[in-house]
């Protein structure tokens, strides 16, 4: 009697899982078309675009490494900010779409800030060991490029992948965030000189977050908080403003907190930061007031759609 014998399994192939496509910026996490990241997208380029603009044509003086680098510095500040602004915007404008532009603005203070000191060295006519010795001579450019390298460092482990494989590391590294703003409006400031108006503000906006940042979980979304939130912000950037010009140039601080109260010529530091806060109270006021508005017309054309039908 013959053994019968078995006819082998067929090999299951195993396909190796497809790798994720990279998204693009202007996409959402769902893969669609995002008009609010391509709007940001457009806002963000267009500072880099002018200024490139501007140097082929002549328009940024005879100093024209100087002003540019000056220029994208300030540009790498304020959309720093921006970034920094992108959770409270969630809760205060009760806008959660808006976490979607946060990576990109992140990203781009980074290139901003490596394209700054690009045009430094290039200011340096490219004398690496002389750009390096100025680094660590000089304090205000040693704070700025370590400010640089965190916000490299951020940028790089800013993806999905680099979240999941560093863990709680990137958490600690991005929680840092907050001290690199610190670190570069310090730098700001110090090499501002003798017009400090553009970091003053550039702080009190800072201060504003700051103070968001360490309220109550509970409050931070309550209306109420908002005015006292500027209130704060405002006696901060006039007393920073008239304690810096005290102690840089010796001038009388109640001088300088005299002149926040004349805006015939121009609107100090402090004045500035107050239109912005009463601004943020007053577009959050109105998203809280337009649902309202718009609810009970809402629950009448439903009430009168049965009856229209019939």
């Amino acid at each position: 009697m013959s053994a019968s014998i078995a006819a082998p399994a067929p090999v299951r192939r195993v396909r190796p899982p497809a790798k994720p496509r990279k998204r693009a910026p202007w996409r959402d996490p769902t893969g669609k078309i995002s008009a609010l990241k391509i709007v940001t997208l457009i806002l963000v380029i267009l500072p880099g675009l002018y200024l490139t603009l501007a140097w082929q044509q002549g328009a940024l003086g005879a100093r024209y490494v100087t002003e540019a680098e000056r220029e994208l510095g300030e540009w790498t500040i304020w959309l720093l900010l921006l970034s920094l602004a992108v959770t409270p915007a969630r809760f205060v404008l009760e806008w959660p779409r808006v976490v979607l532009i946060r990576r990109m603005l992140g990203v781009t203070t980074a290139c901003y800030v490596l394209i700054h000191l690009s045009i430094y060295a290039l200011d340096q006519k490219w004398r690496i060991g002389v750009v390096a010795s100025e680094i660590v001579l000089r304090f205000y450019l040693t704070i700025g490029f370590i400010a640089l390298c965190l916000l490299v460092a951020m940028a790089l482990s800013s993806t999905d992948a680099s979240m999941r494989r560093m863990g709680r590391s990137w958490k600690v590294l991005h929680r840092l965030i907050y001290f690199v703003a610190a670190l570069g409006l310090l730098h700001y400031l110090l090499q501002s000189k003798s017009d400090i108006s553009s970091p003053t503000v550039a702080v009190g906006w800072f201060v504003w977050l700051i103070l968001w940042r360490v309220l109550p979980r509970s409050w931070r979304s309550r209306l109420w908080v908002l005015p006292l939130l500027g209130i704060a912000a405002t006696l901060f950037t006039a007393g920073f403003e008239a304690a810096w010009y005290s102690i840089a140039s010796h001038s009388d601080p109640m001088r300088v907190l005299a002149a926040n109260l004349d805006i015939s010529y121009e609107f100090r530091p402090a004045v500035r930061v107050a239109i912005w806060g009463t601004a943020v109270f007053i577009v959050a006021a109105l998203r809280r007031i337009y649902p309202l508005i718009t609810r009970p017309r809402q629950a009448a054309r439903s009430s009168l759609t049965p009856a229209a039908s019939t």
